[in-house]
Parts: C-alpha cells; structure tokens; sequence
C-alpha cells in the first residue's frame, strides 16, 4: 500500500481516457478478487477499464467481490449476481465484462441470467489484437488464438444447434448436429492456420539465420503494454513506428539498426507488450513472434517508472518471460517517462522504494533524458557478453535446436555421443550462457 501511495503522490496527472464512439456499447465491469500475485481488484478494473476504452467501448459502473475463488456456476457469488441484475435497469449497460478469464459454463449461466452479451478479459483483450493486427502473421496469429479461445464456448454463440443437417435417398439419419458441424470446421481451420504458421515460422528462421551470418548482436525490447517501448525505438534508431498512448499499440515485431556510441553496430527489435493475465492462447499463438525474444543477446525490459503499479507490471513482465524460457537471459531494465514525474521527486528514491533494480537507467523516451547514458550501458554489456567461455553441456536428443545453436554460434571442440544426448564441449560467447545453463555439466 505504500509504494501504491507514494508512485500515486509522485505521479502527474496523466489520462489515457477516450472519448466512446457514438452510440458505443455501455459496459459495466465485474471483478472478483482472488488473486495472490499483488494486484487488488482496483488496480485490475482499472487495466480493465483501459482495456474497454481501447475496445470502443463506454464504462459506466464497477462491481467486485471478495471471494476465496470465482463461484464455478456464475462467477460472482448469487447475491452479487442479483445486485448485477438490479443495476442494469439503473446504468443501461448492454456488456458485461468480467476480469478473468470465464469457463463456458460460467459464460453460459451467466448469459441465462442476465440476458445480454457476456465478455471476460481473454475475449476483449483479442478483440483489440484483432482490431489492431496489421501483417498477415499478425492476422494469423490472432484468428488462432479467437478460434481455440472460441471451440470450447461454440455452444453459447449459435441459436440453432438443435436442428441437425439432413442426407438425401440413402443418407437419412439423425446426421451430424450443427454444432458438430461448427466445431468440425473451427478443428479444420485451426489445422489451416497452424500449417500457414509454422511456413511463417520457418521463414522467420531463414532471417534469423542470415542475421546470424552478419553477427550483428540482437537487443530486444521486453516490458508491460503501453510501457514506452515504440517511443523508445524510435528516439534509439530515428524509427518512425507508430506511437499511441493506449494498451497494444504495437502488436507486429519491428527490427532497426543501433548505432552505439564505441561504433558497434546492434539491431533493436520491438515486441508486443505483456499484460496482467495475458491470455496463454494468446502466449501460445504469438510464439513465432515472441521467439525474436529468444534470439537476443540482451533484453532491455522497459518500466513505466510514473504507473502507480510499476513493481507489479515489472513482475508481470519477469513471469512472461520465465514462461517463455528467457528469464535468464542478460537484462538492463529501463525506467522511462521520467519526465512526468513532478520536480521534487528523487527517482533514485522512488526506484528504491518501488523495489525496482538499482542499476537501472533513468530515462525520458519522449523527450530524450538519459539516452545517452543508455547507449553507453548497452555497448558495455554488448562487449561484455561477447567474451568468449568454455561450457561443457549434454543436450538431450529431444533438444536437437539447442544442438543447431551451439554449431553456428560455438566453437566446438568435442563430442561424445551417449545413449540419452550428446556431451559437447564448446566455447562460447557469454551471452549463450543463460541459454545453456539447464544443460551445463558441472
């Protein structure tokens, strides 16, 4: 409560509010707090709220509740459900968005009761990815995470799955229901989009490779949505990708050269952002595009320093990146927007009492503050890691990729093959170490 005070007190005003369209969805949001990862049901409404906003849609009320898990049948427990229900004549909403993700039954029941359209987080937060998606793999990625979201929950979006398809002379029966019909062709379609997928994936493993031809160190920019990443590329590299103040702005990865201040040459790449729940489907799907993350030889994990929530985004941020296997990797964490923080504050202070890292480096995206500084760490860390280790690791067969890493960015000077992987001795550059450590041989 403390640090959620004080990044509050030092904080300017700064709103991130959007005016609704006309004649916009009224929305009431629901939440149930439960979770144990430091975030209170305000803070979560409040990320939902934006959610909403970047959605198109107007918030018009707030409900929580305090319960030791979600009500498995509706959610909310049956008197908060019944206060729900009075309020809809009250505020007029026409959405109910619920803050976790819902089970079809929870859905089903839900939309029993009140009768109108139910959204949980997961299904709003991929609305806006596909509102927002402009490549093709973008576009891909999105319909993959939409239709597995949406096969399990197939029942509540149709009002004709009682009638079943009937066969001509010969094939009279009871024949496949409808549903059985959608469901089959959402299977087909997510087997079409995983095919188109993996030749993405192997043609974004052709750049890589020839990327990894050139040796050009790879940095790339992790960290919460809305976090200043964009701002930050473009003020490195003289970019010009777009930059809006609304969760997910940037969803597609953008590559640029780095040119730092001892002559290196490094290429910067921009991710899509995390979020608090991010849907795992959405994890899953956006794989191909998250591996960009896997190829670098330095994270730079960007933290809004100004968001009331800093210490928690920055925890939300570290436990993505364990999932995806790089919490491990070499990382510089960047507190941007320094300069919306009010004059008196002392953002050492403010660093320390967030419990954010101590050395980390203090900047503005926006207006410029502390790039230099920045420069000057990277090159450091670059020419750090490039030192040359020796490693003695036992690759699994089933771990050949790790294999393919070691023979085009290794030296490797010995194999022995055994009945479970290979014993390889290597050296290797420092940066390969965090990768490699589950195989090291001590």
């Amino acid at each position: 409560m403390k640090r959620a005070r004080l990044a509050e007190s030092t904080r300017r005003t700064v709103t991130n509010e959007f005016a609704p369209p006309p004649n916009a969805e009224r929305a009431l949001l629901v939440a149930v707090q439960w979770q144990r990862d430091g975030w209170d049901a305000a803070a979560s409404l409040a990320e939902l709220a934006q959610l909403a906003r970047s959605a198109g849609l107007e918030v018009v009320g707030a409900v929580t509740q305090h319960l030791p898990h979600p009500h498995p049948r509706h959610y909310v427990g049956p008197g908060k459900l019944a206060e729900i229900v009075a309020l809809r004549q009250e505020l007029g909403f026409t959405v109910v968005l619920a803050d976790d993700e819902l089970s079809p039954a929870q859905l089903r029941h839900l939309e029993e009761k009140l009768q109108l359209k139910i959204l949980d987080r997961t299904a709003l937060i991929l609305d806006i990815f596909a509102r927002r998606a402009q490549t093709r793999e973008g576009r891909l990625q999105v319909e993959l995470a939409q239709l597995e979201y949406r096969l399990p929950r197939l029942t509540r979006m149709w009002t004709h799955l009682s009638r079943q398809t009937q066969g001509g002379v010969g094939l009279r029966g009871p024949g496949e229901t409808q549903l059985e019909i959608d469901r089959r062709r959402a299977r087909e379609r997510i087997a079409l989009i995983r095919r188109q997928l993996d030749e993405v994936r192997r043609h974004r493993e052709r750049y890589r490779q020839r990327r990894r031809q050139r040796r050009l160190p790879v940095v790339s920019l992790v960290g919460y949505t809305n976090a200043g990443k964009s701002t930050l590329l473009n003020a490195l590299t003289n970019a010009s990708v777009v930059v809006e103040d609304r969760l997910f702005a940037t969803l597609d990865p953008t590559t640029r050269r780095l040119l730092l201040p001892d002559g290196q040459v490094a290429l910067l790449t921009d991710t899509v952002g995390f979020i608090h729940k991010l849907p795992t489907s959405l994890v899953a799907a956006f794989r191909a595009t998250l591996e960009e993350i896997l190829e670098a030889h330095l994270l730079l994990h960007v933290v809004d320093l100004t968001h009331p929530r800093a210490a928690e985004q920055a925890a939300t941020v570290r436990r993505v990146l364990r999932e995806l296997g790089a919490s491990q990797y070499p990382t510089l964490t960047v507190l941007n927007k320094i300069d919306l923080l009010d004059p008196g504050i002392d953002p050492e202070q403010l660093t320390r009492d967030l419990d954010l890292p101590e050395h980390a480096v203090l900047v503005s995206a926006m207006t410029g503050q502390g790039l230099e500084t920045l420069r000057q760490r990277i090159a450091t860390m670059l020419r750090d890691l490039a030192t040359i280790v020796e490693v003695r690791v036992h690759i699994p067969y089933r771990d050949m990729r790790v294999l393919s890493l070691l023979e085009e960015r290794a030296t490797i000077s010995e194999r022995r093959y055994g009945s479970e992987g290979i014993l390889i001795e290597a050296r290797v550059p420092r940066f390969l170490v965090p990768r490699l450590e589950p195989y090291m041989v001590r």
